[in-house]
């Protein structure tokens, strides 16, 4: 089914991926303690004097000599050689079919079939399930037990209570009764109940009981705790309790196998997963597809693209076709490791297997296109799920919505917020009306911005934060002031509470106020929203205020703002400063900003070539770094210091069609300080100018930028 997708990638030989997997995560995670499994040292034989020998092993009882050196932390070969070695083989009869490796000893269920007490007991256990959840009704109804509890009688009523809290009663008023001696099978019967509701602590709480007890924990109770720390989303725990497995030397059945994959996946430790993963293969095991699906998740995860090769290529080997799940999975990996192309491969393989994608599997593809920036793929994706009647539920609309904003397609997203308006069961909620208030506020459309707006007052819509932020950047820059305080007072009014984000949206629109009416309505707002940016742009208008007093003061703004917003931030006030005139509180803003790590990357040097990467900054803040940078080079050249061949300004050229103002913005300061550097024809949004330009121009001028600064 795979095999067009498969020989797709390639992919020398499984051996050669794994060595390369390995070594990879060797130097990025801890020394694991079940990394030695593939080692060509065969483990000690256990002592057959006392037993006879068996022909084929179960894997518990291969490692059961192993448990209590697997956990060691000493390594007894290299990681290289335990890879390029294969496990030894054992001998198997080829006219007999080969036992399951998984041969657990578990304890045999009681068959029922002939007791014929077994109709009077469900209508008692019937009882016990309807009972009020009290412990004095409880007791009264099992006053009407109509047997003697039996081991037999009670293993039955104690599989047919559903809810835990009557399992784990009944189970503890059996404990009173002393009528035959409490083994392992009851306490699997109640874990497993308290697994249903992910009583976790009751269930180790049973555990510890036994081990006092001196009863055994067979394979069941150990799988039961696992899964059940799983499923509580207790990764340590299950961790624990799978490690004090090994040292008993039992072996966790497929299911729990699968979940550790997971847990350790989940715990990020790499490493343990590829190696109890080449264990369980080395010993015989095959894995399902769930466990696929396990490995690649952690590969996604991690954006490893070889490891969803290796992934792939290990199902292909093993014959394992994906479920709907896998291929999810896969697909989400893909999006993360960044290959859109791969991904559209994986699902055209789905759907030619006749596997029809759910909505998660086109929201995952949707998220893929739109990160790639493959609008036409994913306008077209859009039209085969119409045509095919593939599921669309309100993840998907707004997946589709977002890209739309993403790219600025106005008029697909108009369809698509059409489409959802006159859907049965997809009506557009809160995230539908924000997408499109970002993409009418990214493209400018005041009018519609604002008939939204009113439209959701309207369907009794509620607007978020999010939506806020576009609106009112979007009537900022139209400078509808008016329009912007009854917007924000009315979000307030509906419970919108103001985030950094929309404080910097507000800082910005600061800086386009050309008169002061509208300057005082945008303070006024930012005053009940953030009222330290408003001190601290008062403070930098004051000439008196020295640097180390905003350095303190921008540092506690830094310190009590979002990481994410710290950037915005300053350039927001950069740009403020720049919108009044105040040119050195500018570069001092720039300066602060660069010494706090704001602005990583903002210079390159290569003994070629000096770029300026300013894609990150706003209009203001671009202007201030390259006037520092062109200051700069302009002293060198008067001390007669080399320069590089080539210095560049990158400015991005993004693929969104209202990307363009930055870039468009620079060239026109570029052209105002009459420098050299002229838009690249090869690069889009890079500036460049040879040295001989450079050393001419500054030759030419009368002083250099940071003279007249």
């Amino acid at each position: 089914m795979a095999s067009t997708f498969f020989t797709s990638f390639d992919i020398p030989n499984s051996l050669d991926l794994k060595h390369h997997l390995h070594l990879s995560y060797k130097t990025r995670t801890r020394k694991s303690p079940y990394f030695y499994c593939n080692s060509s040292k065969s483990p000690p034989k256990p002592d057959l004097s006392e037993e006879p020998k068996k022909q084929n092993p179960s894997l518990a009882d291969q490692l059961q000599t192993l448990s209590t050196t697997i956990l060691s932390d000493t390594p007894q070969k290299s990681s290289t050689q335990k890879l390029l070695t294969k496990p030894k083989s054992i001998w198997v009869n080829p006219t007999k079919p080969r036992p399951s490796v998984l041969n657990l000893q578990r304890q045999q269920r009681t068959s029922y079939s002939h007791n014929p007490q077994i109709r009077d007991l469900k209508l008692f256990s019937k009882k016990l399930n309807e009972c009020e959840n009290s412990q004095d009704a409880f007791l009264k109804v099992l006053e009407e037990i109509p047997h003697p509890p039996t081991r037999e009688n009670s293993l039955l009523v104690l599989n047919s209570l559903k809810p835990w809290e009557k399992a784990l009663a009944f189970f503890n008023w059996l404990k009173t009764q002393d009528s035959f001696p409490m083994e392992t099978i009851f306490y699997n019967v109640t874990m497993k109940s308290l697994r249903f509701g992910r009583q976790f602590q009751l269930i180790e709480d049973l555990a510890n009981e036994m081990i006092d007890n001196e009863i055994q924990l067979d394979n069941i109770t150990y799988s039961t705790i696992i899964t059940c720390a799983k499923r509580s989303n207790l990764f340590d725990k299950a961790v624990e309790w799978f490690e004090r497995m090994y040292k008993t030397g039992l072996m966790p059945d497929e299911v729990t196998y699968s979940a550790v994959l997971d847990v350790y996946a989940k715990l990020g430790k790499v490493e343990e997963v590829m190696s109890l993963y080449e264990r369980g293969r080395a010993s015989g095991w095959t894995p399902d597809a769930i466990a696929f699906a396990v490995l690649a998740k952690m590969f996604g995860e991690a954006g490893d693209y070889d490891g969803i090769r290796y992934v792939l290529l290990e199902m292909k080997a093993l014959g394992v076709k994906p479920n709907l799940v896998v291929f999810n999975t896969l697909l989400e990996a893909m999006g993360k490791a960044g290959k859109p192309g791969l991904a559209r491969s994986l699902f055209e393989e789905m759907v030619s297997a006749g596997i029809s994608p759910d909505a998660k599997t086109l929201t995952s593809l949707v998220k893929i296109y739109g990160k790639a920036r493959w609008a036409r793929d994913a306008l077209d994706l859009w039209q085969r799920m119409k045509s095919n009647g593939w599921p669309m539920d309100f993840i998907l609309y707004n997946t589709l919505l977002s890209m739309c904003a993403d790219l600025g397609l106005q008029e697909e997203a108009e369809k698509l917020f059409d489409d959802m308006k006159v859907s049965e069961h997809c009506k557009p909620d809160s995230w539908s009306y924000t997408a499109m208030l970002n993409i009418y506020g990214s493209g400018g459309n005041v009018e519609k911005a604002m008939a939204l707006f009113d439209e959701m007052s309207k369907e009794n819509v509620g607007i978020n934060v999010m939506g806020c932020t576009c609106l009112i950047q979007c009537l900022g820059r139209a400078r509808r002031m008016d329009d912007l305080l009854m917007v924000f007072e009315t979000s307030l009014k509906k419970g919108v509470r103001p985030d950094d984000r929309l404080c910097g949206c507000l800082l910005s629109v600061v800086s386009y106020c050309e008169n002061g009416d509208d300057l005082d309505k945008v303070i006024a707002c930012l005053q009940q929203a953030n009222p330290r940016l408003v001190s601290f742009v008062k403070l930098l208008e004051v000439d008196t205020t020295g640097f180390e007093q905003l350095k303190v003061e921008f540092k506690d703004i830094l310190n009590n703002t979002e990481v994410e917003a710290r950037r915005p931030f300053c350039n927001c006030l950069i740009d403020v400063c720049r919108k009044r005139n105040l040119d050195g509180r500018a570069h001092e803003l720039l300066y602060m900003g660069t010494m706090y790590g704001l602005y990583p990357g903002l210079h390159t040097k290569t003994p070629e070539e000096w770029r300026l990467n300013v894609r990150s900054l706003s209009v203001g803040a671009a202007h201030t770094a390259f006037e520092e940078w062109v200051g700069t080079f302009s002293e060198m050249v008067n001390r007669q210091e080399p320069l590089p061949e080539l210095l560049s300004a990158s400015t991005g050229a993004g693929t969104h069609k209202y990307s363009q103002g930055l870039a468009n913005a620079f060239e026109s300061h570029v052209v105002k300080l009459s420098a050299p550097f002229r838009q690249s024809e090869e690069k889009p949004g890079v500036f460049v100018a040879t040295r001989e330009d450079i050393v001419s121009w500054v030759q030419s001028r009368v002083g250099s930028f940071a003279g007249s600064q």
